[in-house]
């Protein structure tokens, strides 16, 4: 799996998840995260997922470090992946029990989840 931070520009970081993510993976790109956040004094978050496969089978994945530091910080969350994976996102993402927004675009869309940001 691989998690790049792609850009951090204009109130928003882009994150690219490929392959399947595991928990050390996704610590270390929360902490990139988190400095941009702090750095802006809050942001929004942009989360491509086309090439993702899934999770990994982990007993790590119990760690909410980042929501708890963080979560003051995100103004919203869009995720653009394959609608298989629509559900599972979202309940991986805790939408709807974070004090922010959290949207889902399908593949492709990308353009869209950036407006949606910027709205």
């Amino acid at each position: 799996m691989s998690a790049t931070l792609l850009d951090a520009f204009g109130g928003i970081v882009t994150i690219e998840l490929t392959g399947q993510l595991v928990p050390d993976e996704l610590a270390s790109i929360h902490q990139e995260m988190g400095t941009h956040l702090r750095n802006w004094s809050g942001g929004k978050l942009l989360i491509l997922a086309e090439r993702f496969t899934g999770w990994s089978d982990d007993d790590a994945w119990s760690d909410v470090s980042f929501q708890t530091d963080h979560d003051h910080l995100i103004q919203g969350m869009a995720l653009v992946a394959d609608v298989r994976w629509e559900q599972f996102a979202l309940l991986f993402t805790a939408k709807g029990l974070r004090p922010f927004p959290i949207e889902y675009f399908a593949t492709g869309d990308e353009v869209s989840a950036r407006a949606w940001l910027k709205s």
